[in-house]
Protein backbone atom coordinates (compact mmCIF):
# COMPACT_ATOMS: atom_id res chain seq x y z
CA UNK A 1 0.00 0.00 0.00
CA UNK A 2 2.72 2.47 1.01
CA UNK A 3 6.41 2.36 0.06
CA UNK A 4 9.14 4.73 1.21
CA UNK A 5 12.25 4.31 -0.92
CA UNK A 6 15.62 5.87 -0.07
CA UNK A 7 13.90 9.01 1.22
CA UNK A 8 16.21 11.91 1.99
CA UNK A 9 15.45 15.46 3.04
CA UNK A 10 17.96 18.29 3.44
CA UNK A 11 16.91 21.78 4.44
CA UNK A 12 19.11 24.35 2.72
CA UNK A 13 19.43 27.93 3.94
CA UNK A 14 21.60 30.84 2.94
CA UNK A 15 24.61 29.81 5.01
CA UNK A 16 24.03 26.21 6.04
CA UNK A 17 22.35 22.94 5.18
CA UNK A 18 20.69 20.56 7.64
CA UNK A 19 20.24 16.89 6.73
CA UNK A 20 16.99 15.81 8.39
CA UNK A 21 16.37 12.42 6.76
CA UNK A 22 19.02 10.08 5.39
CA UNK A 23 18.14 7.10 3.22
CA UNK A 24 14.86 6.01 4.82
CA UNK A 25 13.26 2.90 3.35
CA UNK A 26 10.31 0.83 4.60
CA UNK A 27 6.93 -0.45 3.43
CA UNK A 28 3.46 -0.74 4.92
CA UNK A 29 1.07 -3.38 3.66
CA UNK A 30 -2.62 -2.80 3.01
CA UNK A 31 -4.61 -2.83 6.24
CA UNK A 32 -1.59 -2.67 8.56
CA UNK A 33 -1.30 -0.47 11.64
CA UNK A 34 2.33 0.56 11.99
CA UNK A 35 3.79 2.85 14.64
CA UNK A 36 6.87 4.97 14.19
CA UNK A 37 8.96 6.13 17.15
CA UNK A 38 12.36 7.73 17.66
CA UNK A 39 14.32 10.30 19.67
CA UNK A 40 12.94 13.82 19.94
CA UNK A 41 13.90 15.92 16.93
CA UNK A 42 14.72 12.92 14.73
CA UNK A 43 12.55 14.10 11.83
CA UNK A 44 9.32 12.19 12.37
CA UNK A 45 7.14 15.12 11.31
CA UNK A 46 9.36 15.85 8.31
CA UNK A 47 8.97 12.23 7.22
CA UNK A 48 5.20 12.38 7.60
CA UNK A 49 4.96 15.60 5.59
CA UNK A 50 6.98 14.02 2.78
CA UNK A 51 4.73 10.96 2.83
CA UNK A 52 1.61 13.13 2.73
CA UNK A 53 2.87 15.09 -0.26
CA UNK A 54 3.12 18.30 1.79
CA UNK A 55 6.90 18.50 1.50
CA UNK A 56 9.09 17.53 -1.43
CA UNK A 57 11.97 15.16 -0.54
CA UNK A 58 15.51 15.99 -1.63
CA UNK A 59 15.94 12.46 -2.93
CA UNK A 60 14.00 9.22 -3.02
CA UNK A 61 10.27 8.72 -3.34
CA UNK A 62 7.04 7.73 -1.64
CA UNK A 63 4.66 5.39 -3.46
CA UNK A 64 0.97 4.97 -2.69
CA UNK A 65 -0.30 1.82 -4.42
CA UNK A 66 2.74 1.96 -6.73
CA UNK A 67 2.05 5.59 -7.73
CA UNK A 68 4.54 8.34 -6.77
CA UNK A 69 3.27 10.85 -4.21
CA UNK A 70 4.00 14.30 -5.64
CA UNK A 71 1.26 16.18 -3.78
CA UNK A 72 -1.54 15.39 -1.33
CA UNK A 73 -3.04 12.18 -2.78
CA UNK A 74 -6.83 11.71 -2.82
CA UNK A 75 -6.64 8.38 -0.97
CA UNK A 76 -4.80 9.71 2.08
CA UNK A 77 -5.86 11.66 5.18
CA UNK A 78 -3.70 13.21 7.91
CA UNK A 79 -4.46 13.88 11.57
CA UNK A 80 -2.06 16.36 13.14
CA UNK A 81 -0.96 16.88 16.73
CA UNK A 82 -2.23 20.45 16.96
CA UNK A 83 -5.94 19.77 16.56
CA UNK A 84 -6.75 23.34 17.66
CA UNK A 85 -5.09 24.69 14.54
CA UNK A 86 -6.70 22.19 12.18
CA UNK A 87 -10.27 23.01 13.26
CA UNK A 88 -11.97 26.25 12.28
CA UNK A 89 -13.37 27.99 15.37
CA UNK A 90 -16.16 29.74 13.43
CA UNK A 91 -17.46 26.45 12.00
CA UNK A 92 -19.51 23.98 14.01
CA UNK A 93 -18.47 20.35 14.35
CA UNK A 94 -20.55 19.19 11.39
CA UNK A 95 -19.12 21.81 9.04
CA UNK A 96 -15.55 21.08 10.18
CA UNK A 97 -15.99 17.38 9.43
CA UNK A 98 -17.71 18.05 6.10
CA UNK A 99 -15.14 20.55 4.81
CA UNK A 100 -12.82 18.12 2.94
CA UNK A 101 -15.82 16.40 1.36
CA UNK A 102 -16.79 19.56 -0.51
CA UNK A 103 -13.98 18.86 -3.01
CA UNK A 104 -15.54 15.51 -3.85
CA UNK A 105 -18.89 17.07 -4.80
CA UNK A 106 -20.79 14.06 -3.50
CA UNK A 107 -24.14 15.77 -3.10
CA UNK A 108 -25.79 16.86 0.14
CA UNK A 109 -27.40 13.50 0.93
CA UNK A 110 -24.17 11.48 0.60
CA UNK A 111 -22.16 14.15 2.42
CA UNK A 112 -24.62 14.11 5.33
CA UNK A 113 -24.46 10.32 5.46
CA UNK A 114 -20.66 10.28 5.67
CA UNK A 115 -20.52 13.04 8.30
CA UNK A 116 -23.22 11.42 10.45
CA UNK A 117 -21.44 8.07 10.31
CA UNK A 118 -18.03 9.56 11.11
CA UNK A 119 -19.32 11.49 14.11
CA UNK A 120 -21.14 8.42 15.36
CA UNK A 121 -18.10 6.12 15.20
CA UNK A 122 -15.96 8.57 17.20
CA UNK A 123 -18.68 9.05 19.81
CA UNK A 124 -19.76 12.57 18.87
CA UNK A 125 -23.16 11.90 17.34
CA UNK A 126 -24.89 14.42 19.61
CA UNK A 127 -22.40 17.31 19.29
CA UNK A 128 -22.64 18.18 15.60
CA UNK A 129 -23.96 21.69 16.28
CA UNK A 130 -21.31 22.58 18.87
CA UNK A 131 -18.26 24.69 18.06
CA UNK A 132 -14.68 23.55 18.69
CA UNK A 133 -14.12 26.09 21.46
CA UNK A 134 -17.04 24.54 23.36
CA UNK A 135 -15.37 21.10 23.43
CA UNK A 136 -12.59 19.57 25.51
CA UNK A 137 -9.23 18.84 23.93
CA UNK A 138 -10.03 15.15 23.61
CA UNK A 139 -13.35 15.89 21.93
CA UNK A 140 -11.66 18.31 19.52
CA UNK A 141 -9.22 15.60 18.51
CA UNK A 142 -12.16 13.25 17.97
CA UNK A 143 -13.58 15.84 15.57
CA UNK A 144 -10.26 15.87 13.67
CA UNK A 145 -10.33 12.05 13.53
CA UNK A 146 -13.98 12.11 12.37
CA UNK A 147 -13.01 14.47 9.54
CA UNK A 148 -10.37 11.99 8.39
CA UNK A 149 -12.79 9.05 8.68
CA UNK A 150 -15.52 10.85 6.70
CA UNK A 151 -13.04 11.31 3.85
CA UNK A 152 -12.90 7.50 3.50
CA UNK A 153 -9.12 7.31 3.07
CA UNK A 154 -7.18 4.21 2.14
CA UNK A 155 -4.26 5.45 4.23
CA UNK A 156 -4.42 7.42 7.48
CA UNK A 157 -1.30 9.22 8.68
CA UNK A 158 -1.31 10.38 12.31
CA UNK A 159 1.34 12.78 13.62
CA UNK A 160 1.53 12.46 17.43
CA UNK A 161 -2.23 13.10 17.62
CA UNK A 162 -2.59 12.47 21.35
CA UNK A 163 0.44 14.37 22.63
CA UNK A 164 -1.60 17.32 23.90
CA UNK A 165 -4.33 15.45 25.81
CA UNK A 166 -4.38 14.08 29.35
CA UNK A 167 -3.50 10.47 30.17
CA UNK A 168 -7.08 9.23 30.58
CA UNK A 169 -8.22 10.81 27.32
CA UNK A 170 -5.14 9.45 25.59
CA UNK A 171 -5.99 5.90 26.63
CA UNK A 172 -9.56 6.32 25.33
CA UNK A 173 -8.32 7.69 22.00
CA UNK A 174 -5.78 4.88 21.60
CA UNK A 175 -8.56 2.32 21.95
CA UNK A 176 -10.70 4.37 19.55
CA UNK A 177 -7.98 4.19 16.88
CA UNK A 178 -7.66 0.42 17.22
CA UNK A 179 -11.43 0.03 17.01
CA UNK A 180 -11.67 2.24 13.91
CA UNK A 181 -8.76 0.38 12.33
CA UNK A 182 -10.56 -2.93 12.82
CA UNK A 183 -13.93 -1.62 11.63
CA UNK A 184 -12.76 0.39 8.61
CA UNK A 185 -9.81 -1.70 7.42
CA UNK A 186 -7.79 1.45 6.75
CA UNK A 187 -3.97 1.40 6.57
CA UNK A 188 -2.54 3.45 9.45
CA UNK A 189 0.90 4.95 10.09
CA UNK A 190 0.92 6.34 13.63
CA UNK A 191 3.83 8.61 14.59
CA UNK A 192 4.45 9.00 18.32
CA UNK A 193 7.16 9.89 20.80
CA UNK A 194 5.53 7.71 23.46
CA UNK A 195 7.16 4.27 23.71
CA UNK A 196 4.22 2.63 25.50
CA UNK A 197 1.85 3.92 22.82
CA UNK A 198 4.09 2.64 20.03
CA UNK A 199 3.99 -0.86 21.54
CA UNK A 200 0.33 -0.88 22.53
CA UNK A 201 -1.16 0.29 19.23
CA UNK A 202 0.67 -1.30 16.37
CA UNK A 203 1.40 -4.56 14.63
CA UNK A 204 4.91 -3.29 13.92
CA UNK A 205 7.04 -0.50 15.38
CA UNK A 206 9.62 1.28 13.25
CA UNK A 207 12.44 2.62 15.43
CA UNK A 208 14.31 5.63 14.01
CA UNK A 209 17.79 6.91 14.74
CA UNK A 210 18.58 10.46 15.75
CA UNK A 211 18.84 13.00 12.91
CA UNK A 212 19.95 12.53 10.14
CA UNK A 213 17.45 9.72 10.35
CA UNK A 214 17.55 6.10 9.25
CA UNK A 215 15.43 3.11 10.26
CA UNK A 216 17.29 1.24 13.01
CA UNK A 217 14.79 -1.57 13.44
CA UNK A 218 11.47 -2.84 12.15
CA UNK A 219 10.08 -4.60 15.22
CA UNK A 220 7.17 -7.05 15.04
CA UNK A 221 4.75 -6.50 17.95
CA UNK A 222 3.59 -10.01 18.76
CA UNK A 223 0.93 -9.07 21.30
CA UNK A 224 -2.58 -10.55 20.98
CA UNK A 225 -4.82 -8.65 18.61
CA UNK A 226 -7.41 -8.13 21.36
CA UNK A 227 -5.87 -5.48 23.60
CA UNK A 228 -7.00 -3.41 26.55
CA UNK A 229 -5.32 -0.80 28.68
CA UNK A 230 -5.24 -2.90 31.86
CA UNK A 231 -4.33 -6.46 30.86
CA UNK A 232 -2.17 -5.74 27.80
CA UNK A 233 -0.04 -3.12 29.51
CA UNK A 234 0.47 -5.31 32.58
CA UNK A 235 1.56 -8.37 30.59
CA UNK A 236 5.10 -9.69 30.65
CA UNK A 237 5.42 -9.52 26.87
CA UNK A 238 4.39 -5.86 26.79
CA UNK A 239 7.07 -5.08 29.36
CA UNK A 240 9.69 -6.95 27.30
CA UNK A 241 8.79 -5.13 24.10
CA UNK A 242 8.65 -1.76 25.82
CA UNK A 243 12.07 -2.32 27.40
CA UNK A 244 13.54 -3.28 24.04
CA UNK A 245 12.18 -0.20 22.26
CA UNK A 246 13.34 2.04 25.11
CA UNK A 247 16.83 0.54 24.98
CA UNK A 248 17.04 1.02 21.21
CA UNK A 249 15.98 4.66 21.43
CA UNK A 250 18.52 5.36 24.16
CA UNK A 251 21.21 3.83 21.95
CA UNK A 252 19.92 5.81 18.99
CA UNK A 253 20.54 9.07 20.84
CA UNK A 254 24.25 8.28 20.94
CA UNK A 255 24.62 6.43 17.65
CA UNK A 256 25.77 8.10 14.47
CA UNK A 257 23.44 7.65 11.52
CA UNK A 258 26.48 6.48 9.56
CA UNK A 259 26.50 3.29 11.62
CA UNK A 260 22.74 2.80 11.68
CA UNK A 261 21.45 0.29 9.16
CA UNK A 262 17.90 -0.83 8.51
CA UNK A 263 17.12 -4.02 10.41
CA UNK A 264 14.65 -6.68 9.30
CA UNK A 265 11.49 -7.37 11.26
CA UNK A 266 12.26 -9.53 14.26
CA UNK A 267 10.80 -13.00 14.52
CA UNK A 268 8.15 -13.58 17.14
CA UNK A 269 9.33 -15.38 20.26
CA UNK A 270 8.97 -15.49 23.99
CA UNK A 271 11.84 -13.11 24.71
CA UNK A 272 14.03 -10.55 23.00
CA UNK A 273 17.76 -10.92 23.13
CA UNK A 274 19.93 -7.89 23.68
CA UNK A 275 22.22 -6.96 20.84
CA UNK A 276 25.45 -5.02 20.86
CA UNK A 277 25.39 -1.60 19.13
Amino acid sequence: MLDVRDLQKTYTGRHRSVEALRSLSFHIGAGELVCLVGPSGCGKTTLLKCMAGLLAPTQGEVLLEDRPVTGPPPGMAVVFQEYGRSLFAWMNVRDNVALPLRRKKLGKAREKQLVDRALEVVGLGDTHRAYPWQLSGGMQQRVAIARAVAFEPKVLLMDEPFAAVDAQTRAELEDLIRRLWHELGVTVLFVTHDIDEAVYLGQRTLILSKSPTVVLEDLAIDLPDERDQLHTRSSTRFAELRAHVYEQIQRAKHRSADTGTPAPAREQGPTLQKTEP
